[in-house]
C-alpha cells in the first residue's frame, strides 16, 4: 500500500532574547535539531530551525536543488530571526548546516558559531552514495515494492550531479576562506564517526582567526551528534558556549 509522506516543517521555539539559528544535516529535516532547540529554550533561548529546500521529498526533488538554494534558506532563516526582532544571532549547524554555519560566520553578522560533524573536504561521489541511501530509504517508506523501487534507483542513477558537483565546491570555498572567520566558535566532532571530520575538526579550528575558539571529541558519538549516546553533554557543551558570548554589550 503507497502511503504519501509529510514534508518535514520548521521550527520556532521561542525561550527569550537571544536567538540561535539551528541548521540541519544533508538528506535530513530540522528533528535532527529538536532535543537540542527544546534544551536551549528551556535556557532562555530561542531557536529557529528552517528546513533545506528540497529536504524531505523524494530524492529525484531533492537533486533538483543545490547549495546555493540551502544558502538562501539559511539566510531566510537569519532574516526570520532578524524580523523577530532580535539583534544578535548565533548559528549551530550539523554536518551541512555546520558547513553552512561556517559560512554564516565567514558572511553574515552573527555573535558565535557550533559546528557539529563538519566535513571541509568532500567528493561528490560520497554524496551521490548518501543522496542514493536516502532515495532507497524515503521509497521504503512511501511503500513501493522490491521491483519499483530498483527500476527507480536505475532511473536516478541517470539523473545529473550538477547539485552534488556544487555541494563539493561550497565545502571547498569555505574551507579556503576559513580566516575570514573571527567570529567565537564551538567546533564539535564525534570520535566514532570518519576520521576526516576529527581531521576537519583539528583543520577548521587551526585556520580560523576566532579569538574564542575551542575543539573537542565525543567518545560516544557517530554523525548525527544531536540524536547519539552524547546528546546530553552536546547540549551542556554548546548551552555553555553560548551562555559565553557577549550578549550584552
Amino acid at each position: 500500500m503507497m502511503r504519501k509522506l509529510l514534508p518535514p516543517k520548521p521550527f520556532y521555539y521561542e525561550g527569550g532574547e537571544k536567538a540561535v539559528l539551528l541548521l540541519h544535516s544533508f538528506t535530513s529535516n530540522p528533528s535532527d535539531m529538536k532535543k537540542l532547540g527544546r534544551h536551549l529554550q528551556k535556557n532562555h533561548y530561542s531557536c529557529y530551525a528552517p528546513v533545506y529546500s528540497g529536504h524531505g521529498l523524494p530524492a529525484e526533488d531533492l537533486l533538483t536543488y543545490g547549495p546555493s538554494d540551502w544558502w538562501q534558506d539559511a539566510c531566510n532563516g537569519y532574516q526570520f530571526l532578524k524580523n523577530k526582532g532580535f539583534e544578535k544571532i548565533a548559528v549551530a549547524g550539523l554536518s551541512l548546516g555546520g558547513v553552512l554555519a561556517l559560512k554564516a560566520g565567514q558572511e553574515l553578522e552573527v555573535i558565535g558559531v557550533v559546528t557539529m560533524s563538519v566535513p571541509i573536504q568532500r567528493k561528490a561521489a560520497f554524496l551521490q552514495k548518501r543522496a542514493f541511501y536516502y532515495a532507497k530509504r524515503y521509497k521504503q517508506l512511501e511503500g513501493k515494492d522490491e521491483d519499483q523501487i530498483r527500476l527507480e534507483m536505475e532511473n536516478l542513477r541517470h539523473l545529473p550531479l550538477d547539485s552534488l558537483i556544487e555541494f563539493q565546491k561550497l565545502i571547498d570555498g569555505i574551507r579556503d576562506n576559513l580566516a575570514g572567520l573571527t567570529a567565537p566558535i564551538h567546533i564539535l566532532y564525534g570520535e566514532l564517526d570518519e576520521p576526516l571530520y576529527q581531521a576537519s575538526a583539528e583543520a577548521i579550528f587551526q585556520s580560523v582567526a576566532s579569538n574564542q575558539k575551542n575543539v573537542k571529541g565525543y567518545p560516544n558519538s557517530i554523525h548525527l551528534m544531536t540524536v547519539g549516546k552524547d546528546m546530553n553533554a552536546v547540549n551542556e557543551d554548546i548551552l555553555a558556549f553560548l551562555n559565553e558570548l557577549p550578549w550584552q554589550l
